[in-house]
């Protein structure tokens, strides 16, 4: 029996066992151990029996007797040699400090160990002298490998300073700062004094667990880790005086991060950029799935849940791409630090399970995606050849990649929130440009138009009737436009009725609707106005032209009360707002007796006065070229605007048919115009538009012109029988020439009772 020595807490050998003359041998342990072949705990190991070639590890307190059948001497081997099979494969890390040895740590071939001061690393040193992560171990080519992660102040085997890749051979001294540690494959060489006492380091940590008395923690804290990197920072976007192009791999690597980063500054939207990251890293590092997984946002951009969302993946394999597990992703958050973990095929911590639940991980990467203290999501990468196995080059890589895909989407949802605010923006100028009546094509800056605006808004809120007052060719009908779609009623009918374009028994069957019948003519039921407006806004032009019996029966349909069709007998009612324009004096038609008292101060709840064009100066120019970009578009033509004279020719005329007369000018400007502007030569305006002007006769008086007297009704009817005159009874030309609707002309032709006279003979 061989006694393992020196005492104190350590892990021993595996043991390997082959068959000799067919028979299976036996191996007994004595003693208390604390885990089985399966990792499970025991109170003790009973008798195996193995076959050969069975490599079982064991943890052993101090003081195990181990039966000498469990070295089996090699075949051929001299009889003086009795070493183990098993020697060679085995390697240790006995840590001391000082003069003491402190710790061991068993090296398992395949899993890569890091030694450094972060508490992320396997053996950890608590050393100013030693890098957060300083030095590597990996096996490669059945030898144990030494390399230095670029640390501050490097790494000595014996007394030289590791460079590259050292292969480490049996006794070798590892110096970090004031820690040493020994390699060797037997713990027996690394005590070469039977009195040294193995106690707990006052440096170090073992897999980053707290120092504790029992066995159970000794052993757990030497089971070796699989995450074998770990990169806080990427040297790719640090400003130092180190060259990135130092070395060729990592030229090319900066490279390719600047093209990426360029790809991801312009990307439009979320999976584009997802998309992008994703084909750079599986070009740039050696794996063959990728995937960019992302936290759930509110509309702030704060993280609304903890469970990741896969945005994009790709692979280059035959197998999909397959969740990051929760104890990875769960680390690489928490910790902040990207990963990287080599030969993890099996391992279901950090390999992904397929839908058969099956894992083809080699190897994995694993990068948080965070903006100082804001953490998006995380990159996870891993290849499924293992042939591909990345290098702390690719972590490094990785890890600048995530960094750059953490600007770019915050640079993305700032563009996306600035994108909604504009929308807002635009959204609330239309609302409140509708609320001004800018729909209904008010135009205009000047104070009479900006008042008017201003009462339109108020008023659109109410139900109540509105009175809308002016001359002719203001437009009262876009006032109440202005007020119908700014209003609750805006999403029903608008419908609009010109009273004095009709009869009365012709009015009355507009307004009221009649029946199949009722009259000659009247073949079918009809609905009126009234019926057709329901919910919504009706209009009635020229108010005061309707008949006096007419104006009662319109006055109780206004109050709410149900009405007849005509020549019907079934009462109708209706919601309807009714937004009543003239141009008449009202005031005076009450006193006459041509207008009901009670109609006029039922329609004077609220009364909107439009001025006319030539009391707001200021509009006529902005008028003007809201036309002619209007008539450009409907035409075709390329016209940029007004010249001098002609912008001074609109200011000095007087407009006696308001916007309606400039509409009109306009328009016919645009299809005469022969030039690129507007000038004066193609404004047809009229020598009429002052002749009634009472200033004009003011001014002839005063300078000792004739004057007759003559009244205003008189003065009117000369002034139509002399436009009709000149446009030859063009009943439309006139009518436009005096700024008044054709409709209207009609009725003062009526009322004056205007004939066309006979040519004179030729």
């Amino acid at each position: 029996m061989a006694i393992l020595n020196p005492p104190g807490e350590c892990i021993i050998l595996a043991h390997m066992l082959a068959k000799q003359g067919g028979k299976t041998l036996d191996y007994s342990l004595e003693g208390r151990c604390q885990r089985d072949v399966e990792g499970r705990s025991r109170s003790r190991i009973p008798r195996h029996r193995l076959d050969t070639a069975t490599a079982v590890s064991l943890s052993y307190p101090v003081g195990l007797e181990v039966s000498a059948a469990c070295q089996i001497p090699r075949k051929g081997a001299a009889a003086g040699t009795r070493e183990s099979t098993f020697v060679s494969e085995l390697a240790y890390l006995v840590i001391r400090e000082g003069t003491k040895w402190s710790d061991v740590f068993r090296l398992v071939p395949g899993q890569s160990v890091t030694i450094g001061r972060a508490p992320t690393n396997q053996i950890v040193i608590k050393d100013e002298r030693c890098s957060r992560t300083h030095v590597e171990l990996f096996m490669s080519g059945g030898k144990w490998i030494l390399r230095d992660l670029d640390s501050r102040n490097g790494t000595l085997v014996g007394d030289t300073r590791v460079t590259g890749d050292w292969p480490l051979t049996p006794g070798d001294i590892i110096r970090i700062g004031r820690s040493q540690l020994v390699f060797v494959h037997r713990l027996s060489d690394a005590f070469s004094d039977s009195s040294t006492i193995i106690t707990r380091p006052l440096g170090a940590r073992i897999g980053g667990q707290p120092a504790s008395d029992d066995d159970s923690s000794v052993l757990a804290a030497c089971e070796p880790t699989t995450i074998t990197h770990r990169r806080g920072q990427t040297k790719f976007l640090e400003a130092g005086e180190e060259d990135a192009t130092s070395t060729s791999k990592v030229g090319v690597a900066a490279a390719k991060l600047c093209r990426l980063a360029f790809e991801l500054a312009k990307a439009p939207d979320l999976i584009t950029l997802a998309d992008a990251a994703l084909a750079g890293l599986v070009e740039g590092t050696q794996t063959d799935t990728a995937a960019l997984l992302l936290l759930p946002r509110d509309s702030r951009g704060e993280a609304a849940g903890d469970d990741l969302e896969v945005v994009a993946s790709q692979s280059t394999s035959a197998r999909p791409y397959h969740r990051v597990s929760n104890v990875l992703s769960t680390t690489v958050m928490r910790e902040g630090e990207a990963v990287m973990a080599r030969n993890v095929l099996g391992d279901s911590t950090l390999g992904s399970r397929d839908s058969a639940g099956e894992i083809y991980t080699t190897s994995v990467l694993c990068a948080p995606i965070r903006r100082g203290r804001r953490v998006f999501g995380v990159i996870h990468l891993y290849s499924t050849d293992e042939h591909l196995v990345p290098d702390p080059d690719d972590l490094e890589f990785t890890l600048a990649v995530a960094d750059t895909v953490a600007v770019a989407l915050e640079n993305l949802h700032r563009r996306q929130e600035l994108a909604d605010n504009l929308t807002q923006v635009r959204t609330e100028n239309v609302q409140l440009r509708e609320r001004l009546g800018v729909r209904s094509e008010i135009i205009g800056r000047s104070p009479a138009i900006k008042s008017v605006t201003e009462q339109i808004g108020r008023a659109a809120g109410t139900n109540a009737t509105v009175l809308v007052r002016g001359e002719s060719g203001v437009g009262k009908e876009l006032v109440a436009r202005a007020v119908h779609f700014n209003s609750t009623r805006k999403e029903n009918v608008f419908v609009c009725l010109n009273c004095a374009a009709l009869s009365e028994t012709l009015l009355a069957s507009e307004l009221f609707g009649h029946e199949r019948g009722s009259f000659t003519g009247a073949t079918e039921r009809k609905i009126g106005k009234f019926e057709a407006a329901h919910k919504g806004t009706l209009m009635l032009d020229e108010i005061g032209e309707m008949s006096p019996s007419l104006q009662a029966k319109f006055l109780r349909v206004l109050e709410g009360h149900p009405f007849e069709r005509v020549g019907g007998s079934k009462t109708v009612t209706v919601d309807v707002r009714v937004i009543a324009a003239t141009n008449r004096d009202l005031e005076k038609d009450v006193v006459e007796g041509h207008f009901r008292r009670d109609l006029y101060f039922r329609l004077r709840v609220v009364e909107i006065v439009v001025p006319p064009l030539r009391k707001r100066p200021d509009d006529v120019v902005e008028l003007a070229n809201y036309f002619l970009r209007k008539f450009n578009e409907e035409t075709g033509r390329r016209i940029h605007g007004f010249t001098s004279p002609a912008r001074d020719l609109l200011l000095r005329y007087r407009w006696p048919g308001n916007v309606r007369e400039l509409k009109n000018v306009v328009e016919r400007a645009v299809v005469l115009c022969r030039g690129q502007e507007i000038d004066q030569d193609d404004l047809l305006l009229t020598n009429l538009a002052t002749a009634g002007d009472t200033t004009d006769f003011a001014a002839a008086v005063r300078e000792g012109k004739d004057f007759s007297p003559i009244s205003l009704a008189d003065m009117e009817r000369d002034h139509i029988r002399a436009t009709l005159t000149h446009t030859g009874w063009n009943k439309s030309r006139a009518a436009n020439i005096l700024g008044i609707e054709r409709s209207t002309l009609d009725r003062k032709i009526r009322r004056y009772e205007l004939v066309e006279e006979p040519s004179p003979p030729q």
